[in-house]
């Protein structure tokens, strides 16, 4: 099943949302090759229902039990916490929960701050940077790897490997990249279980040793799943703001003028161009009907939270980057049980880091013409692979 895209480009996929949405909100896809078929949702009220309706299990590994593959995913990567459902889902979600609270969030903005000052003091003013390599990809990867516990020196391999999980059309790539950081990862519990620190990985690794609330398997996919998820999220989105941005100058003029606005800014930015363009993995467990159209039992469901973001149902002249829109109901986090639980540390990093760049290049512009900006090659997130800007 395959998201729409614009003549086959992740670039612009909004206006292929728009086609398919205007034929219903709910529409059923055809399988691919090699693929599963299944039903496709571009509503906004439709999204919604279905990012929170129980009958829409997460299960992969119930949905896939008995189906030949000739895929090897490693376990922890592929059965983590966004894989589970209620009560699993809870035991493992309520682990981690703390860590992402607006206190713990608070306590990080200093890291935050710092390590995006020590990222821009390396651009040349008057030069050209990589707004994705020099500061939206390494700014988060700190912070989570900071959050959990690796090693500064590992950093850039982990980032590596998080990458190749999200190469479209390359599942020996994909596979190759969920066995070695899940090897990796293997290791490091190995490492801090014999020399503790006050790390979040040390935390559940108590959680498994004392209280046997998680197994190994269980403790390795949940620290896969928050290295990952913790900073692809606010890659993608910080990629996205600052081009948007670079292509509405008097939005971009008015955040300039008053930079304390940047937080309130950024549930517009997220809804504009989300960073997830689709949902993870769900499947029908019994008939559901969304949008008027009836969902047999056993078929995938693919939430399109980008073209959800965009339906003129809830958001009005949704193509229009507009700073003064009431956004806060976007999707871009997700919706119900499943709603991302790092949100708080994506927004916070997002705000510091779209303030100091906007502070500290007030001449930022892009090096090349937007139709030349490359996209990354995956379904599942979307964000620039690479944005030259000059400075």
């Amino acid at each position: 099943m395959n998201e729409p895209t614009d003549n086959g480009s992740p670039r612009d996929p909004y206006a292929a949302y728009a086609g398919v949405r205007a034929a219903g909100p709910v529409r059923a896809v055809p399988a691919g090759p090699g693929g599963q078929g299944g039903y496709l949702v571009t509503g906004y009220a439709e999204a919604r229902q279905a990012l929170a309706d129980p009958r829409l299990s997460k299960d992969t590994a119930a949905f896939f039990a008995g189906r030949a593959s000739p895929r090897r995913l490693h376990p922890a990567v592929a059965h983590t916490m966004l894989a589970t459902d209620p009560p699993h889902h809870a035991r493992l979600r309520k682990l981690v929960t703390k860590a992402f609270s607006t206190g713990a969030v608070a306590d990080l903005r200093p890291f935050i701050q710092a390590t995006t000052d020590a990222l821009l003091d390396r651009w040349p003013v008057g030069g050209e940077a990589d707004l994705v390599a020099d500061l939206a990809a390494p700014l988060p990867v700190a912070v989570i790897c900071e959050l959990l516990g690796v090693p500064a020196a590992d950093r850039a391999q982990v980032r590596g490997w998080s990458g190749e999980l999200f190469a479209a059309g390359a599942p020996d790539r994909v596979d190759a990249a969920s066995h070695a950081l899940a090897g990796y990862l293997t290791d490091l519990v190995a490492a801090r279980r014999l020399r503790p620190g006050n790390a979040l990985l040390d935390r559940l690794i108590a959680a498994r040793d004392g209280e046997d609330r998680l197994d190994e398997e269980e403790l390795v996919s949940l620290a896969a799943l928050l290295l990952v998820a913790g900073h692809e999220t606010t890659t993608n989105h910080l990629g996205n703001a600052v081009l948007a941005l670079l292509l509405h100058p008097t939005e971009l003029a008015r955040l300039r003028a008053a930079p304390d606005g940047i937080a309130t800014a950024l549930d517009e930015l997220l809804r504009f161009d989300s960073p997830v363009s689709t949902a993870t993995f769900r499947f029908s467990t019994e008939p559901v009907t969304l949008g008027g159209t009836e969902i047999p039992a056993g078929v995938p469901v693919l939430v399109a939270l980008g073209a959800a973001n965009r339906d003129p149902g809830r958001f009005p002249s949704p193509d229009l980057l507009d700073l003064d829109r009431e956004a806060a109901g976007h999707l871009a986090f997700g919706h119900g049980i499943h709603r991302c639980l790092g949100a708080p540390l994506a927004r916070a990093e997002a705000e510091i880091a779209l303030r100091a760049v906007l502070t500290r290049f007030p001449r930022l512009r892009l090096a090349v013409p937007a139709d030349q900006v490359r996209w990354r090659h995956t379904r599942l997130v979307r964000g620039p692979a690479a944005l030259p800007v000059l400075t």
